[in-house]
């Protein structure tokens, strides 16, 4: 090669390396607000948040050079969700995803322009966090569980396994509106298939111990948890109570059965975040949420823990072994 050949190409390429490396920089990297109502994990890629890194994936993002996570968890206390919304505003995040259903307020309050995605939401209409399922409105848009709808099936899963049930109780918050409207809609249920649904106050732990030392005064042949950031974060402690009871226990989430929970009916927690993804990425590529629609589940789960059965000396029926999506020996 000549020598003035070789300089044209030398000077051509040191030409485009700025370019290059300018095209390079102007890549937008993301960044994303996760608020949690449970405690936050030892490992998120083990954990039921995984979902949403699994999404994310699977939508085409790689960690760290597309999007960066600020990760906020209220350790099951929902009294602290105001700030910690207030918190991913201040830090200008692209977009909040809530993984519980009572962020939802309090993120709405703290912000107007954010898009939020919520991973999971119980009667998002009937709540006020949208307009409509098909026309959400404002900026928040994500995904609805039908928990009020799974309520009819999971006292009937009740009184399959339990002989002779009449009476459940139902921990609760009574200063969380949820559960004051999801207890009204299960009473009504309940009442319906000869069942009496007896409320417990549970707020915090030490009322969880209080509620379970008063259950044989209450004579509740089982329990149904609604779905819950407090709940959750205790699944584990709750389930260790239970078992000491010999109570069967009835929740929504597959991880409560993980944590030694009878049975849960409902959708996949792990599911909803991952399905959360794909509304980040609609968002990240111009979408609005006003014109996003609320995903509604189209499948539920029924997860089965035999040896927490065997424990409290509970013989399940062959009928609802047969229909179960898992059991776990």
């Amino acid at each position: 090669m000549r020598r003035r050949e070789f300089i044209t190409l030398l000077g051509g390429a040191a030409a485009a390396w700025p370019l290059a490396a300018r095209a390079q920089q102007s890549v937008k990297s993301w960044r994303i607000g996760f608020l949690a109502g449970g405690a936050r994990p030892v490992s998120l890629e083990s954990s039921v948040y995984s979902g949403f890194l699994r999404g994310m994936r699977e939508v085409g993002y790689v960690q760290g050079r597309d999007f960066t996570i600020e990760w906020r968890f209220a350790e099951g206390r929902i009294e602290l969700l105001p700030d910690l919304a207030a918190e991913l505003v201040r830090l200008n995040v692209d977009v909040i995803v809530l993984g519980t259903s009572a962020a939802v307020h309090p993120t709405k309050r703290a912000t107007t322009t954010i898009p939020i995605v919520m991973a999971t939401s119980n009667e998002p209409v009937a709540n006020g966090y949208v307009v409509s399922l098909g026309r959400p409105g404002g900026n928040v848009t994500g995904l609805a569980s039908s928990e009020q709808d799974t309520v009819p099936k999971r006292l009937e899963l009740l009184a399959m396994v339990v002989p002779n049930l009449t009476r459940v109780g139902f921990p609760m918050n009574p200063e969380d509106s949820r559960h004051v409207s999801g207890l009204e809609s299960a009473q009504a249920v309940a009442q319906r298939a000869g069942i009496v649904l007896v409320p417990m106050k549970m707020r915090n732990f030490e009322e969880v111990l209080n509620g379970f030392a008063a259950l044989g005064g209450e004579r509740v042949g089982a329990l149904m948890f609604p779905s819950s950031p407090f709940f959750f974060s205790q699944r584990q402690r709750i389930a260790e109570l239970a078992l000491k009871a010999r109570l069967p226990t009835m929740f929504l989430q597959r991880e409560y059965v993980e944590a030694g929970g009878l049975m849960n009916y409902g959708e996949g927690l792990a599911d909803f975040y991952r399905r959360s993804a794909f509304y980040v990425d609609k968002i990240f590529k111009g979408a609005k949420p006003a014109d996003l629609p609320v995903e509604q589940p189209t499948r539920f789960f029924l997860v089965i823990n035999r040896k927490t059965a065997d424990t409290i000396g509970l013989s399940l029926p062959l009928q609802v072994l047969v229909g179960a999506d898992e059991v776990i020996e």
